[in-house]
């Protein structure tokens, strides 16, 4: 037969560890959740490019756009 021991401490202590330890895993959750939208948006603005790069002079007169508008932003790293 086993007996099973509950422990109840309520210290300051315990709960200040309890709830910065909690806090530590939505600070780290919403660091992550941060970064992946951030290299879901580098990933949208480089496939836009890759799409601006490829479309032909009416298109871009259309948009209002010249070539070297087109070659300086495509030439853009994805993080700019």
């Amino acid at each position: 037969m086993s007996v099973h021991v509950e422990n109840k401490i309520n210290s300051p202590l315990v709960e200040y560890l309890s709830i910065h330890g909690a806090l530590s895993k939505i600070s780290l959750l919403s660091g992550l959740k941060l970064t992946s939208n951030k290299i879901a948006f580098w990933m949208a603005r480089s496939r836009q490019r890759k799409q601006l790069a490829t479309l032909d002079a009416r298109l871009l007169k259309d948009i209002g756009l010249t070539k070297e508008e087109v070659q300086q932003e495509v030439a853009k790293p994805f993080w700019r």
